[in-house]
């Protein structure tokens, strides 16, 4: 692998409270988490434990009740070109072919258009796009449009890239195969990821360390290296060590599931709980 391009991410002591119904709702309490510059960290938790909540506060999207953030070293007091996001759906404009689509960023930075096309065609060429980029979004297939979700995400070249369960909507050979496409661009570009999955073994596949969250309010529970070499393959979610490592982190979450699963006095499943903010 060569160096990290990317930075250094620090989220210390965030707390977030939303108003539902007028009434107080803390949905992430004293989260820190630090990811050192070119590392790979995923988030696992039960539903509703502001997992998404907390990338969202990362990407400058919302700002926190208490705590920052840094990259860099410097603190994050909203959106900016150094933080890309990857959504769950590609969130892709359906009337702009794959190539106007990977550019978008690039022009909102009013960037030349020889240069912003020069940049979308290696980063189509880093993600096996090449040859699609005249196609339009419904023209894909579901990974594909994944792809190029991702190229347009790096195209701003960020030095941190937020990442919500973005491969969730695809089958699971399609996943697979997604995650493996992941490995191969990260290693080449070595940002900074923030990757946030309720799949325990996409977490550990991914990631140099998976932290682990309460459910809500979000703690951080425990965070766990992952001491696998890279690179990986596929199968090495069938070897020993790979299997060991998802049964510890799914023991750690099964009662925080649990709780996520609380019932009410009348028996009802409690909305509340399970809602992700």
């Amino acid at each position: 692998m060569g160096p990290p391009q990317g930075q250094e991410l620090e989220a210390r002591d965030i707390s977030m409270v939303f108003s539902r119904r007028g009434k107080p709702v803390q949905a992430l309490h004293n989260v820190s988490i630090r990811v050192e510059a070119g590392q790979f960290v995923s988030i696992v938790g039960a539903s509703g434990c502001g997992k998404t909540t907390l990338l969202r506060i990362v990407d400058g999207l919302i700002a926190p009740t208490r705590g920052e953030i840094l990259v860099g070293g410097k603190p994050v007091t909203g959106p900016g070109p150094d933080r890309g996001f990857v959504f769950q759906q590609d969130a892709l404009f359906p009337w702009r072919t794959v190539l106007d689509n990977v550019i978008f960023g690039l022009e909102v930075q009013g960037r030349r258009k020889g240069e912003a096309r020069e940049r979308a065609d290696r980063l189509l060429r880093l993600v096996g796009l090449l040859g699609f980029e005249h196609h339009f979004p419904h023209e894909l297939s579901g990974g594909m449009r994944q792809r190029a979700n991702l190229a347009r995400a790096l195209t701003i070249d960020p030095d941190v890239l937020l990442m919500d369960e973005p491969f969730a909507a695809l089958d699971a050979q399609t996943r697979e195969i997604m995650q493996a496409e992941l490995l191969r661009i990260w290693r080449q570009n070595r940002k900074t990821v923030l990757f946030i999955t309720h799949q325990i073994d996409e977490a550990v596949y991914l990631a140099d360390r998976v932290v682990v969250m309460t459910s809500r309010p979000g703690r951080v529970k425990a965070v766990l290296d992952v001491d696998i070499p890279r690179p990986r393959e596929l199968s090495v979610k069938r070897t020993p060590r790979f299997l060991k490592l998802v049964d510890e982190i799914w023991k750690m979450l099964e009662e925080e599931v649990k709780a996520a699963l609380q019932m009410t006095p009348d028996g009802k499943t409690d909305t509340q709980s399970l809602a992700t903010y």
